[in-house]
């Protein structure tokens, strides 16, 4: 049985409302073509390249959050999303407290199966993620959703360039990593980006799926890849959908070729603590 998958590389702006027309859209637009699951970036409720934090957040029974449950329970089309919730830790200096990076997954009945809240905060590269978000705990179940013979797991953006994120999601079960992303631009950051999901997607036998927001600072370039390493699909840096057929044999296959998750002698255990970003 195949899964139908519409990755939507979308240009997210700072006003929440336009955000949940274009999100409107891309549900209607997977509809039409007969998705199982949308993919939507990072912080795909609202955007601002200088930083996102409290003044982004919505709880999970606000607007947008709502209008991914009503869409995906009237086109039966599930999705995973980027958002910003509030946080619950004050800001050190007294301040208003922080927001929480944070993606849901929603079923296609509507239904929120669950919240990933982001651990490894972007603070790297000269940005400090960790001066407006809280991270989320790094024991906390991860977030995954079983569609048709597969099951996706997904992680965000800068968990990436941790290897044991991706692993820990496969340990739970994960077929498929998903990992929504507001990309920053830079220098090499776009290889970076397709290196470390090839990387994953290899080292788990897992077919690794990179959601990329499109637009001005970010990289765009959302990347489909295998688990023998073959990139299958990979677009640009400019706002557009694209759909794919995952097959569930197919995988099945390769990790009977490549037997890499049942000969490995270590597992994944979390640290102690909330995260590794520094919250200061």
């Amino acid at each position: 049985m195949t899964v139908r998958v519409t990755v939507a590389q979308v240009t997210v702006a700072d006003d929440h409302e336009a955000n949940r027309y274009l999100v409107a859209d891309a549900f209607a637009q997977a509809a039409k073509v007969d998705a199982d699951l949308l993919l939507l970036p990072e912080y795909s409720s609202g955007y601002h390249r200088s930083g996102v934090g409290i003044e982004h957040a919505e709880e999970l029974d606000g607007p947008y959050v709502t209008l991914l449950r009503r869409r995906a329970a009237e086109t039966g089309v599930a999705v995973i999303a980027g958002t910003t919730l509030p946080g619950d830790a004050p800001a050190p200096d007294g301040g208003p407290r922080k927001g929480v990076n944070a993606l849901v997954a929603v079923d296609g009945a509507g239904e929120l199966v669950g919240v990933y809240r982001k651990v490894h905060l972007y603070d790297a590269f000269g940005t400090r993620e960790s001066d407006r978000l809280q991270p989320g705990p790094v024991d906390a179940e991860p977030l995954t959703i079983r569609l048709g013979d597969l099951t996706f797991g997904a992680i965000t953006c800068y968990d990436l360039r941790f290897p044991e994120s991706a692993r820990r999601v496969v340990d739970a079960g994960a077929d498929v990593l998903v990992v929504p992303a507001a990309w920053v631009a830079g220098p090499l950051k776009a290889e970076h980006w397709r290196t470390l999901l090839t990387a994953r997607a290899i080292e788990n036998t897992v077919v690794a799926i990179g959601v990329g927001m499109a637009g001005k600072g970010v990289t765009g370039r959302s990347v489909l890849v295998g688990p023998d390493g073959v990139v299958g699909l990979e677009l640009d840096e400019t706002p557009q959908l694209r759909t794919v057929d995952l097959d569930a044999d197919e995988l099945a296959k390769a990790r009977a070729a490549n037997p890499s998750l049942a000969n490995r002698r270590y597992t994944v255990v979390p640290r102690e603590g909330r995260g590794s970003s520094r919250e200061g």
